[in-house]
């Protein structure tokens, strides 16, 4: 009778800021961390499982003290039963009361159940020597059905209207396995796009995704309608007039301002328009989107569960949905998100920017095109080339494509070497740069 015997921590953070990598009109200096879960366990394999919460630096600490106060929840428990219905173990811990204050399930408190639930996954998945992705689409439509946490979704979608969503997506399904084997799923990149390169470094590396086969890019605005102007007119000079350029605004405007702003950078044809406003703003959002009609608008590395997801489809504020990995609770959330946008009608065009989010959310939309929507039509993958040799199963892109992941498991495991050399503050990577990374200062 294996048992989980520990929940092992590590506050994990990269000096991205030092050459502002990841830089927005939000978040001028990011260093990219996680907060870091290890589910370890006994018996014959004494196989773990690994999650983490994503952060940009500072308060990663914090980040890791709400994990590990959660390990009451999973130490003790018998592995058998725990990935036998992590359905139910997701309410549970979904639904403690007391943690439920604390949001209710939004921000720190909801992150550290995401990365607790990503590594029980990750365990499963381990157990049964299978990639997440393939995992999930072994299970039958009604296992999926009871993932989902229903409360509060039921008008927009009721179990039986999943159950035969997933019954329609079951039809195919095969097939569609086999192609994503083959051929992959098809990616962007947002590399060339950070707001503190200058233009020449964004020249050089739009010329690059190009020659690498991306069909797509995304490029930061926000800090001055001239830099932005700017950028896009060099932009569509190297890419042409029909390649795909998406924005990204990091949530920087406030609901007239990015009417106005928007309008002013729509002569550049965007591929989309991604959190003009504060994502929770769901009134908002629509009227943004009324305003700056035919210019598509994205959200969701911000948003923080099920339910805005719900209401911001409800109030037609989205045209693309943007799923992460670890905002929300975990790989059932994420199921339950994947359910709404396909009642919905909405593309989902999942957000990676992040250390290890690549990794993580390609399981997600793999599963999607296998069993939910269908279909990868104007679906694409953010992808950022770097970070990923941090890795144990690093995902890949080869010709703008992602390559179908292999390895068991949900491929957020980490290196131990690079656990070690990155962990804040005693790690040897920062023994030299903490007083001089700007992402770490106040």
């Amino acid at each position: 009778m294996p048992r989980v015997l520990a929940l092992e921590t590590h506050d994990v953070r990269f000096p991205t800021s030092l050459t502002l990598a990841c830089s927005d009109a939000m978040n001028p200096a990011p260093d990219y961390a996680a907060a870091y879960a290890v589910l370890r366990t006994d018996g014959p394999d004494e196989l773990a499982g690994h999650g983490f919460a994503f952060t940009i630096g500072r308060f990663n600490d914090v980040q890791v003290a709400a994990i590990a106060a959660l390990a009451p929840a999973i130490v003790g428990a018998d592995v058998d039963e725990l990935v036998a219905d992590l359905g139910g173990f997701s309410r549970r811990l979904v639904g403690d009361s007391q943690l439920r204050w604390l949001g209710p399930e939004t921000g720190i408190a909801h992150m550290a159940v995401g990365a607790i639930v990503n590594a029980c996954w990750d365990l499963k998945a381990r157990r049964a020597g299978l990639p997440l992705w393939r995992l999930l689409c072994d299970l039958t439509p009604a296992e999926l059905v009871a993932l989902v946490d229903f409360r509060y979704l039921e008008d927009a979608i009721t179990p039986a209207e999943a159950l035969d969503l997933l019954e329609r997506g079951a039809e195919g399904k095969a097939a569609r396995i086999l192609e994503l084997t083959a051929g992959g799923y098809p990616a962007y990149s947002t590399a060339p796009g950070w707001l503190g390169y200058t233009d020449d470094h964004l020249a050089g590396l739009l010329r690059q995704v190009i020659g690498e086969g991306f069909g797509q890019v995304k490029l930061k605005v926000g800090g001055s309608v001239q830099d932005d102007v700017r950028r896009l007119a060099l932009a569509r000079e190297i890419c042409g007039p029909d390649y795909l350029i998406a924005i990204d605004a990091n949530q920087v405007w406030g609901t007239g301002e990015a009417i106005r702003w928007i309008r002013q950078l729509a002569e550049f044809n965007p591929a989309w328009m991604e959190e003009p406003t504060f994502p929770d703003d769901i009134l908002a959002m629509a009227q943004i989107r009324r305003a700056v009609a035919p210019v598509p608008i994205a959200a969701g590395e911000h948003v923080a569960n099920r339910v805005v997801f719900k209401q911001l489809l409800q109030a037609g504020a989205l045209d693309v949905m943007q799923i992460d990995a670890t905002r929300v609770a975990g790989v059932n959330e994420n199921v339950a998100n994947l359910l709404l946008a396909a009642k919905a009608g909405i593309r989902v065009c999942p957000h990676a920017g992040g250390v290890g989010l690549c990794e993580a959310v390609q399981h997600l939309s793999f599963f999607d095109y296998a069993c939910v929507s269908g279909t990868m039509d104007d679906r694409v993958i953010e992808w950022i080339d770097h970070l990923h040799e941090h890795f144990v199963s690093p995902a890949v892109v080869r010709d703008g494509r992602y390559i179908a992941p292999t390895a068991a498991g949900n491929s957020m495991e980490m290196r131990a070497d690079s656990i070690r050399e990155y962990s804040y503050p005693d790690g040897p990577a920062w023994a030299g740069n903490a007083v001089r990374t700007l992402g770490n200062q106040p």
